[in-house]
């Protein structure tokens, strides 16, 4: 008997268009994106839809695009009588997403969250010229020794442990090309710059995220109706004060996406769905555990298929 749990990815899986077929077929996906819009003052669904690229990608737009997408998708999970979970994870901005689909946040509070989380990032840098790579093909114990070395008087650090051949670097600009620089003469295959204009969970990000407490504290909090392992932490929580310190420290602290992906595959998970568009989290699993299958659900036919599969 398979074991399940759901998956939820962040900035980097949208893309104009998304869901297409899913607003053409389920009222509830075209209903969640209206109550998005409501309250973020703009139409979100045309957005996602229509773009452009270039305002879509703005971090104060994409996390609010990709939360109503994943939220939507669940949604119609729930209707079509799916399986319910066993554990829940998100990467980064995806664990808003766990948050709201376990009953922990409510969604338009979240929207207009994620909204503001995008702003402060953004404004946190706005001094400053930043970047993120992927090193592909390092051990993360060099990579952490580069930074070290490299970094001279600014940021640079992991900020996603990714898999076990993946893992993303993040700070000032300069910082994060030296040390790209060393990692390659070290013997890493691949160093690819991300098109990103912040540079995520850093310490650039802890004056975002003090900020970001101050509209936290003011949001109500409910106990999970599923257990959510956290991205800082790889922890699950129940604690409504431990699940809120958590998502500040996220900010300006690693993705411990390979931890969380071992960590479900020991309490016997076998199945995972990544519920949201794109399917980078789904191919990040099969180069972390060989125990686990995932599928991204993202269309009317992953979706289908993953449907009938729980029957």
């Amino acid at each position: 008997m398979t074991q399940l749990a759901f998956i939820f990815p962040g900035q980097g899986s949208q893309h104009v268009g998304m869901l297409k077929d899913l607003i053409s077929n389920y009222s509830i996906v075209r209903e969640t994106f209206q109550e998005a819009s409501y309250v973020l003052k703009y139409d979100l669904l045309k957005l996602v839809s229509n773009g452009p690229n270039e305002d879509l990608n703005k971090t104060c737009k994409t996390q609010p695009a990709i939360l109503a997408s994943s939220v939507a998708l669940y949604r119609i999970w729930k209707q079509k009588g799916g399986e319910i979970p066993i554990f829940m994870a998100g990467h980064s901005l995806g664990e808003y997403s766990a948050l709201v689909c376990a009953g922990v946040l409510n969604f338009t509070d979240t929207i207009k969250l994620v909204e503001l989380r995008g702003k402060l990032m953004q404004e946190s840098v706005k001094e400053r010229i930043v970047a993120m790579q992927a090193i592909i093909g390092l051990s993360p114990l060099t990579i952490q020794q580069i930074c070290k070395e490299t970094k001279k008087n600014q940021v640079v650090s992991i900020a996603n442990f990714n898999a076990p051949d993946q893992f993303i670097i993040s700070g000032d600009k300069e910082a994060v090309d030296r040390a790209s620089i060393i990692c390659k003469l070290a013997g890493a295959k691949y160093t690819i710059p991300l098109v990103v204009s912040i540079p995520a969970h850093c310490m650039l990000m802890k004056s975002a995220a003090e900020k970001l407490e101050i509209t936290l504290k003011k949001i109500i909090f409910k106990k999970p109706s599923i257990s959510i392992i956290n991205n800082v932490d790889v922890k699950i929580e129940y604690s409504i004060e431990a699940i809120r310190i958590a998502l500040i420290r996220q900010m300006y602290n690693p993705v411990r996406w390979i931890d969380i992906i071992k960590l479900m595959a020991e309490k016997g998970i076998t199945r995972l769905l990544e519920i949201g568009p794109g399917s980078i989290l789904s191919n990040l699993t099969k180069r972390i555990s060989k125990h686990l299958t995932s599928i991204a659900i993202n269309d009317n036919n992953s979706l289908l298929i993953a449907l009938d599969k729980d029957r």
